[in-house]
């Protein structure tokens, strides 16, 4: 895999690509577990959607094998799931045949600003280090239209480690205080409608539930993400350098 000359940012940060890698390793063994559990929807995520049009464009960030956007697709929302593991996206491709799903990096966004109404991010932007983090989150602010909203789950904690145990071994964990992802978060242009600490909820452990919305004035122009066609967002296909339809 030559990640490098197709991701300009992945040479610089070893931690991104290690943690890519184990995904791809351990892919059919996370896409069997997802697959054994009854999908329930998030309570963050429910309290997200309360808030978005019933017909709204949403980017799933870090969609994984796809099942929060197929649900939400099968729900009426117009969905793109975005993610960086090869094996992940070809399962979700095989399950939810008419989704589109892109492979892309987290640190290079392929799409048009304000092209979305929200986006949802879950267990996905916890493996960047922490400045790239901080400047995601401002590419991400431009994503949206202005009211636009966001919802993320971070790891809670102090310690942001290479994790080499557990069930996919080799994944990078940036763990966040509550105070320091607030402050990141205001800074790239977000308004916190909420930010707790939650404990053993959709996933073991301490986590941080963030739900923002776009501030009007916030984000600005940005230049080079133009996936757009006929009104509607396209995904791009990064391999192919090609729009896919689906």
């Amino acid at each position: 895999m030559n990640a490098s000359s197709q991701f300009p940012h992945d040479s610089t940060t070893q931690l991104v690509l290690q943690t890519i890698d184990a995904y791809e390793r351990s892919a059919k063994k996370c896409v069997a577990r997802w697959n054994q559990r009854l999908h329930r929807r998030p309570r963050l995520l429910a309290e997200w959607l309360q808030c978005l049009p019933v017909d709204g464009r949403l980017l799933d960030l870090g969609c994984g094998g796809g099942k929060d956007a197929g649900d939400l697709s099968q729900r009426g929302y117009r969905v793109v799931g975005l993610d960086r593991t090869s094996a992940l996206l070809l399962a979700g491709r095989r399950r939810y045949r008419s989704l589109p799903l892109v492979r892309a990096d987290l640190r290079s966004l392929p799409f048009q600003a304000m092209s979305f109404d929200g986006l949802w991010a879950a267990a996905s932007l916890m493996h960047l280090p922490k400045p790239d983090a901080r400047r995601i989150l401002t590419d991400l602010c431009r994503l949206v239209r202005p009211g636009g909203l966001f919802a993320a789950t971070m790891t809670h904690g102090v310690r942001s480690r290479l994790v080499t145990d557990g069930w996919v071994p080799g994944r990078y964990f940036a763990r966040w205080r509550k105070d320091e992802l607030a402050r990141a978060v205001r800074r790239a242009g977000w308004k916190i409608l909420e930010l707790k600490v939650v404990t053993n909820r959709e996933r073991k452990g301490r986590w941080l539930n963030l739900l923002a919305q776009r501030q009007s004035g916030a984000g600005g122009n940005f230049d080079g993400l133009h996936v757009w066609h006929n009104g509607r967002t396209l995904p791009q296909d990064v391999d192919k350098g090609r729009p896919r339809r689906s």
